[in-house]
């Protein structure tokens, strides 16, 4: 496993992470069990994983629960990485009162006295201006040591530039994969103010994974996707797969991608077994081509520039 810096933060972090919506969470995945995910922890850390994103509606609460338990004794060979603004009963409520105490309470569940980083869960646009009593609570929970770093999770670049514009964000967590390239416009200024960044949704919720054609069927949070939506991804599959190298596989080949970006610190893949986490952290220390990365990137420009895929 190799390492990068997280922003301006001090800390080092694993190039790819730990995604936790999974743990504990039979509300939006299928359920697994709680010594599953454990076990799934812990094989972690032992190839060299290093930083675990969780936030307090996962599973209800239940992923920051799991990830304490697995971490009991381990917490200095961790970083970790909550939310704010999406909480365990699903309720969405961003009132700057609530930081606190959702912090504490997350604090509680995950049996430690401190996160390494918080960010605001997808936010109002109007939040990230800076303008709002978010950002001055976020600074004394970090003057008082509960808190090492702070941002936003957002999901395209202007959202990402509103931040770095307005804020004293040192961490941004942003949606970028193959299939949704946007926020790459943001780059140059999250390198020029030594944001780290970290990369949700990899693998475009397993999409990238190219175990699912058109004709597949999902019960969990992935229904979202309408017959239009499988049908276009279906259709990009080809494409990359004939990109892959010998022995490659399409979910190495994503995670490549990403970490191609030195503006990049981590990414996040999610894991729902020991196959899984296993082929997600298989990855790191391989660089592609910069030929390799104009190629996908040629493909978002003339096939999803201006059509872009849902979420």
């Amino acid at each position: 496993m190799k390492y990068r810096q997280l922003g301006s933060t001090g800390i080092k972090v694993s190039e790819v992470g730990f995604g936790a919506w999974q743990l504990g969470n039979a509300r939006d995945w299928e359920g697994m069990e709680d010594n599953q995910a454990i076990r799934l922890v812990h094989e972690a850390l032992e190839q060299g994983c290093n930083f675990f994103d969780t936030a307090p509606n996962y599973g209800g609460g239940n992923s920051e629960t799991l990830l304490g338990q697995a971490l009991s004794g381990r917490r200095s060979e961790a970083v970790i990485n909550s939310k704010f603004g999406h909480h365990p009963d699903n309720n969405l409520d961003f009132d700057s009162k609530k930081i606190r105490s959702s912090v504490e309470e997350s604090l509680r569940r995950l049996k430690t006295d401190y996160l390494d980083s918080i960010l605001l869960h997808n936010p109002p646009f109007e939040i990230l201006s800076g303008s709002t009593a978010h950002f001055q609570v976020l600074d004394s929970l970090k003057q008082e040591g509960k808190i090492r770093a702070y941002g936003a999770s957002v999901d395209s670049s202007g959202e990402m530039d509103e931040l770095m514009r307005n804020t004293g964000s040192q961490v941004i967590e942003v949606m970028f994969n193959i299939f949704h390239q946007e926020p790459r416009r943001a780059f140059k200024l999250a390198a020029e103010k030594n944001v780290g960044l970290i990369v949700k949704v990899p693998l475009d919720s397993g999409w990238l994974s190219g175990k699912y054609d058109q004709n597949s069927i999902f019960t969990d949070i992935r229904s979202r996707w309408d017959q239009d939506q499988l049908r276009k991804r279906a259709e990009l599959l080809p494409v990359l797969k004939e990109m892959l190298e010998p022995g490659e596989s399409l979910v190495q080949l994503a995670l490549r991608y990403i970490l191609y970006y030195d503006e990049v610190s981590t990414c996040i893949p999610g894991n729902k077994n020991l196959e899984q986490l296993n082929e997600n952290l298989s990855p790191s220390g391989n660089r592609l081509s910069i030929e390799k990365v104009k190629k996908l990137e040629k493909v978002w420009e003339e096939k999803l520039q201006t059509d872009p895929l849902g979420w």
